[in-house]
C-alpha cells in the first residue's frame, strides 16, 4: 500500500492551520543530536533532557564520554532509563565515528545528500531510522521525516498507513509522500495533535481538526450508526 497523496496533503493542511506552519531555524551539533536521540529512546523528552544536561556537565568533551568508565558513564545518563543499555551504545557509537572519521564530529553529514547521509547512520549498530531522521532532521534541517509513537498512531488512525505498517516501513512511505517542505511541519504537527488530541487512550474525536479525514472516526460513526439501527423500535 502507497500513501494516497492527496489525502495526507489535506492532513498537512488542516494541521497547519491548527498549529501553525512550523520553520526550522536551526538546531544542534548533529553528534550532540545523535547522543540526545539515542538518551530519549524510550523515555520521556523530560527525562532525557535531565540525563543529557547530567552528561554535558560531567563530561566536557565527546572524547571524555568516550574514555569514561561504563558504570560512572551510567550512573550520571540514570534519570534517561535503560541506562545499562544507552551508556554502552553511546560509548560504542562515540568509537565508531572516530574510527571512520578520525574525530568525534558529524559535521561532514551536511554535505551529503540525504539519502547518503542516511545511510551513513544507518550503518553505526544502534542507529535506526527514527534516530537517524531525528539527527538529519533536527540538526541539519534535512526533509528526513522521524516516525515516533505519535506519528505512526495518528498515521495509522487517518488510514495514511495500512494497518499493518510499522513505525520502520512508515519513515519511508510517509516521508516520500510529503514535499520536502512540508516534512519539518509535519512531523511536529503531528507530535503535538497526538499528544493533546488523538490520544493513545480516550482520543478526543469530537474535537479532532482531522475527524473528516479520519478513518478510526468514520469507523466509529458507522458503528453507532449500525447499532443504532439494530434497537427495535419501542426498546
Amino acid at each position: 500500500m502507497s500513501v494516497n497523496h492527496e489525502h495526507i496533503a489535506h492532513v498537512h493542511t488542516l494541521l497547519a492551520e491548527a498549529y501553525g506552519p512550523r520553520r526550522f531555524r536551526g538546531g544542534r551539533n548533529p553528534l550532540d543530536e545523535l547522543v540526545m536521540t539515542i538518551l530519549s529512546q524510550n523515555t520521556s523528552d523530560r527525562n532525557s533532557g535531565r540525563a543529557y544536561r547530567a552528561l554535558r556537565q560531567a563530561y566536557p568533551t565527546w572524547q571524555a564520554v568516550l574514555e569514561a568508565p561504563t558504570g560512572e558513564l551510567y550512573e550520571v545518563i540514570k534519570p534517561a532509563g535503560l541506562g545499562n543499555v544507552k551508556a554502552p551504545r553511546i560509548q560504542q557509537t562515540l568509537r565508531a565515528i572516530l574510527e571512520r572519521r578520525g574525530e568525534l564530529s558529524l559535521d561532514f553529514l551536511a554535505e551529503l545528500p540525504l539519502n547518503e547521509a542516511r545511510a551513513w547512520l544507518l550503518s553505526l549498530d544502534g542507529v535506526g531510522p527514527k534516530t537517524a531522521a531525528c539527527v538529519l532532521m533536527f540538526a541539519l534541517g534535512l526533509p528526513a521525516l522521524p516516525v515516533d509513537t505519535h506519528v505512526h498512531r495518528v498515521s495509522l488512525r487517518l488510514g495514511l498507513l495500512g494497518p499493518k505498517v510499522n513505525a520502520e516501513k512508515a519513515h519511508t512511505m510517509l516521508e516520500a509522500a510529503l514535499p520536502a517542505e512540508a516534512v519539518y511541519a509535519f512531523h511536529l504537527n503531528m507530535i503535538q495533535h497526538g499528544r493533546l488530541v488523538c490520544k493513545a487512550q480516550r482520543p478526543l474525536c469530537e474535537r479532532c481538526v482531522l475527524r473528516e479525514v479520519c478513518a478510526y472516526y468514520r469507523g466509529l460513526v458507522d458503528k453507532k450508526t449500525t447499532e443504532a439501527m439494530e434497537v427495535e423500535p419501542g426498546h
